[in-house]
């Protein structure tokens, strides 16, 4: 298989965007739809639209059945322990929001803390702060060097008895790096700290396996990851979300409803209130099957890596007047996915963007809804360019000469 051949199966890279064929480089905000996510989106929409779970009808069983399968194919390709640990939402955000207030609410008091990293999207930070504010609890922070590395060893002096839970992220939405999770987890666990992971980034280009990693949560979304958009994963381990509070109440997470009192489902409807994302979700299976597909084929592997590595080796080479500034810079062997951000000397980055945008070329340009890394850089804003297994060399190239142009056409 060649990236052309992938590129076959999202048929939104063949338009043209003012007159030029489109160049996807913001992969990192919302990747394109594979073909068969949104085939099945439609074949359910239009044909097997019911509410899973309550009625007997037929409508209802099939939409069921594509909901719950979806449960297993996740279990499988996270490597759960049970279906149970696998919760439904409508992304990461929502996951780490469950995760904050229920969490929150059964094991957060007064005087505990919660460690973020400097380097965090704005969802894993937001939703801990308000739990701070709400509990009068104690945000912390780890912070990360001029590389863009978290510096593990400030983790080592956060962490107390007091410390509840670290929420940190897999790779970066602006740095790429991929962080050393495993090494924080055994870290916070030798403190019987829980730890949640952000996935976003990370389980597109690196993957997981959670018993492996062992951490508590794990978040993601499926519209990075070539499903359909509003569906997202949160794996917990069972003995947290048994004893955890439901984020929100209403039908199918109950088992009882008393004026007296409400008991409620078992995992995982205790926390899937009212009518989830039915014809969305499945979608899951076919970014699921498509990863699946893609990382067993060595030399198509080898392909993306090499465009990966032009795309590094070209934006470091940029020196002069207008030099590029890297952010995210790996070491050694360490591994950084397909995605650079960076400033370039005497220009913007919006107008840089709107610049490549007019050559048919997408990236992302501000914040990246990560405003305190921009301050720790001290810049108001980057260019991101992220790529996916669609993106061919031809495309990279472009890119490079239709930078070095709009460079010119600001300096």
């Amino acid at each position: 298989m060649t990236i052309n051949d992938i590129r076959d199966m999202f048929p939104a890279l063949g338009q043209q965007v003012y007159s030029r064929p489109l160049v996807y480089f913001d992969n990192a905000a919302t990747s394109q739809r594979l073909e068969n996510a949104v085939r099945r989106l439609d074949g359910l929409a239009l044909g097997a639209n019911a509410n899973i779970h309550r009625a007997v009808h037929k409508l209802a069983s099939d939409a069921t059945e594509e909901y719950e399968s979806t449960r297993d194919a996740v279990r499988d390709f996270l490597n759960a322990e049970s279906r149970e640990e696998i919760l439904f939402t409508s992304g990461t955000t929502a996951s780490i929001n469950l995760v904050a207030y229920s969490f929150g609410e059964t094991f957060i008091n007064e005087g505990d803390e919660i460690i973020v990293s400097e380097e965090e999207h704005h969802s894993n930070i937001v939703p801990w702060q308000l739990l701070c504010e709400r509990k009068k609890a104690v945000l912390k922070v780890i912070g990360i060097d001029d590389e863009g590395h978290l510096k593990i060893d400030e983790l080592k002096t956060l962490l107390t008895s007091r410390t509840k839970l670290v929420a940190v992220t897999q790779v970066s939405n602006v740095l790429g790096i991929v962080n050393p999770v495993k090494q924080i987890v055994n870290l916070c666990h030798s403190m019987n700290c829980p730890v949640l992971v952000d996935g976003a980034q990370g389980i597109v280009h690196v993957g997981v396996d959670v018993r492996d990693l062992d951490c508590d949560f794990y978040a993601f979304s499926g519209h990075k990851l070539y499903a359909a958009t509003g569906t997202g994963v949160l794996y917990g381990k069972k003995k947290w979300l048994e004893k955890m509070v439901p984020f929100m109440g209403g039908g199918e997470m109950i088992g009882s409803v008393k004026f007296t009192g409400t008991t409620y489902a078992p995992l995982p409807g205790k926390f899937e209130a009212g009518t989830q994302n039915i014809n969305a979700v499945p979608t899951l299976k076919d970014s699921i099957s498509f990863l699946s597909m893609i990382n067993k084929d060595d030399e198509l592997q080898r392909e993306l890596r090499s465009v990966d590595e032009y795309m590094y080796s070209s934006l470091s080479q940029i020196k002069g007047e207008n030099e590029v500034r890297l952010f995210g810079v790996p070491r050694g062997t360490e591994r950084k996915i397909p995605l650079y951000s960076f400033v370039v000397q005497g220009a913007h980055h919006e107008d840089l963007a709107l610049i490549l945008d007019k050559m048919g070329i997408a990236v992302r340009s501000g914040q990246m809804c990560a405003e305190p890394l921009m301050d720790r850089f001290g810049v108001t804003g980057m260019v991101r360019v992220s790529l996916a297994p669609y993106n061919t060399m031809a495309e990279a190239e472009y890119f490079i000469k239709s930078l070095g142009k709009a460079v010119s056409m600001l300096a």
